[in-house]
């Protein structure tokens, strides 16, 4: 199965604030804030949703097809993608703009205030998809993550245009996106992710209810966080997963994306839509306890006990059964 990810592709600077932001929030007084967090720790670590997903599929033994646009400074991101399995020949390198930037604060509840600098990847809406599909000989799924918006756009319409499966994955573009820009991103999707409080505010911005986004995609995909995912198909019953208990919390960026790839690697596996949850809601916590979001390692052995502890003896010989890590 070719997946093709599409999507930003970023450094990640992640720093942590010993305290709670909530505690320097005064109520009256939202409309004006001005603040400043004495940071204790920084890390600076490879991001953006799409490198992201990639490197999730590429760590279970796949080969997905990353593409998107970055900066000259791009090189030894692009190695690491490279020797981890990730296909790099398709993304776009810019002259002229620097590789986006992702620059986020967690606080000792986990609570997260972040910053995006676009970059390089604004020259997302320039690449055309037929020639990545051409060069590897035919596409399965499009997965149309966080972009450039203008870029989301066309890589939706081009889609639909030619006929490719596609999996859209608005996130953090829902907030700056209008309704009928969604409606736009999500019509005929073969699949949507999307966490709780996305779901609720693709609602609200498209005028959809959930039955009626239910006509329109063939697959909605919801993150519930620490309460695991719920997979909803028109005629079908609810799919809903429950997370591993994770050995520590130690940074929720990119847990996400993890879970995506996960999902959509049990898709490229041929397993069921449970077992593939199952697996995405694996890599999540396996990213969840990891400083940074391409920094987590698997293997079988580590694999096939947690699916077991979690979901059983059936679904992890299910699902281990399909899975060829990479040495």
């Amino acid at each position: 199965m070719n997946i093709v990810v599409t999507g930003s592709i970023a450094t990640d600077h992640l720093m942590t604030f010993p305290g709670r932001f909530v505690d320097s929030l005064v109520a009256d007084k939202l409309d004006r804030i001005s603040l400043s967090f004495l940071v204790d720790q920084l890390e600076v670590r490879r991001g953006g949703v799409a490198a992201n997903i990639a490197f999730g599929i590429a760590a279970l033994g796949l080969r997905p097809y990353l593409v998107g646009a970055v900066g000259p400074d791009f090189a030894d991101y692009r190695s690491w993608l490279d020797r981890n399995g990730v296909d790099t020949e398709s993304v776009r390198v810019s002259q002229v703009h620097q590789t986006a930037r992702f620059v986020c604060t967690t606080d000792q509840e986990a609570n997260q205030l972040a910053s995006f600098y676009a970059g390089a990847m604004s020259e997302a809406r320039d690449i055309e998809l037929a020639p990545v599909v051409e060069r590897i000989g035919g596409v399965d799924l499009v997965v149309i993550g966080a972009n450039d918006p203008e870029g989301m756009l066309r890589h939706t319409q081009e889609c639909r245009a030619r006929g490719y499966a596609f999996a859209a994955d608005p996130s953090q573009q829902l907030a700056r996106m209008d309704g009928d820009e969604i409606r736009q991103l999500i019509d005929g999707a073969a699949y949507l992710f999307t966490n709780e409080y996305e779901a609720a505010l693709t609602e609200q911005k498209t005028g959809w209810s959930n039955a009626d986004i239910a006509q329109r995609v063939e697959c909605r995909v919801t993150t519930l966080g620490a309460a695991g995912a719920r997979v909803e198909r028109a005629g079908s019953e609810p799919v809903s997963v429950h997370c591993p208990k994770e050995d520590a919390v130690v940074d929720p960026t990119g847990v996400g994306d993890a879970f995506r790839a996960g999902f959509m690697a049990g898709l490229a596996l041929e397993l069921s839509d449970e077992r593939s949850a199952q697996l995405g809601s694996l890599l999540a916590t396996s990213v969840i306890e990891t400083v940074g979001t391409q920094e987590y390692r698997i293997d079988s052995a580590s694999i096939e006990r947690r699916l077991d502890q979690t979901y059983g003896g059936q679904a992890a010989g299910e699902i281990c059964s399909r899975i060829s890590l990479p040495v």
